[in-house]
């Protein structure tokens, strides 16, 4: 078994070191909540009074973190990680911070000679305590090999996710979708109501189409994915489609700013000369907008 230091013990973070604990490893804990280290001390655990001293003659340093900031901070300020971790150590960032702070806490660690991966997580607190988290694991095919026993004390699941720093990027991607989608299915849900439709009734049917299962696993991959755009359903379509839904929203006082935006993107590709085709193909249309190439 080996020993660890855990540093940051929030709502995810305890329940992820209690479950370490759980299979056996020595646990050192830092956290700012003197009550969040003493519940983990009950535990089993051992109190350090810094990150240097949790990270003391240990092999793994877990970084569970409320932003980026704070993760440097913990890694290179006074009586922080660096001043105590040992040349064949691995930190390993668990935190939800910004891709590109990720990038520069990797690079600076490289130039200080110690290894660091990112193994940010899925799901929730209640998959925190039963240890079936997703982990999203950046870093070496080495670093996750190395790490992979640690992690999946905490998780049911591990994605490599293509190397250092994919495993934010891929969290900030998923996150960034399911929170954009929950607006967008309260307004759905609240125009539902404005035109007197039973929810349950929209719930059953977009539960078997594009609308509840998202395009990534149904209309993309047989169509802009593989460079197919012939129409089954065109773009012109969609965007009629689309003003009808906006312009009822209005008429009846539901809010669909998501509908106004995505308006935009569907009026532009019809602009471009996309009209007739697939309305996947709005890919496409996203990735010209962006400087891109039309496919991948």
């Amino acid at each position: 078994m080996s020993t660890i230091a855990f540093l940051g013990l929030g709502q995810m973070g305890s329940p992820m070191a209690s479950n370490l604990l759980r299979k056996g490893h020595s646990l050192r804990v830092f956290d700012l909540n003197q009550q969040a280290v003493n519940a983990l001390v009950e535990k089993g655990a051992v109190a350090a009074t810094t990150p240097a001293n949790a990270t003391l003659d240990t092999e793994f340093i877990i970084t569970m973190l409320p932003n980026g900031d704070i993760v440097r901070d913990v890694l290179f300020g006074e009586a922080g990680v660096c001043e105590t971790l040992s040349a064949n150590a691995l930190v390993i960032d668990m935190s939800t911070i910004h891709p590109l702070q990720t990038d520069a806490l990797m690079s600076e660690m490289a130039e200080k000679g110690h290894a660091m991966m990112d193994a940010p997580v899925g799901r929730t607190s209640d998959n925190a305590k039963d240890g079936t988290l997703l982990i999203l694991a950046g870093g070496t095919s080495e670093q996750v090999e190395r790490a992979r026993p640690i992690l999946m004390c905490m998780g049911s699941e591990l994605v490599e996710a293509g190397g250092p720093g994919m495993g934010i990027r891929v969290k900030l991607i998923n996150n960034y979708m399911s929170i954009a989608l929950n607006a967008l299915s309260a307004e759905a849900a609240v125009l539902c109501e404005s035109l007197g439709l039973d929810l349950n009734v929209a719930i059953n049917v977009m539960s078997g189409t594009a609308a509840g299962k998202g395009h990534f696993t149904t209309t993309w991959p047989g169509k802009v994915l593989k460079g197919d755009l012939s129409p089954a359903f065109m773009v012109d379509l969609a965007l009629k489609d689309l003003r009808i839904a906006v312009d009822v929203a209005r008429q009846t006082g539901a809010p669909l700013g998501m509908g106004e935006v995505a308006e935009t993107y569907y009026r532009s590709a019809s602009h471009d000369g996309r009209g007739r085709q697939d309305w996947s193909a709005l890919l496409s249309q996203v990735r010209h907008l962006a400087g891109r190439p039309d496919s991948l």
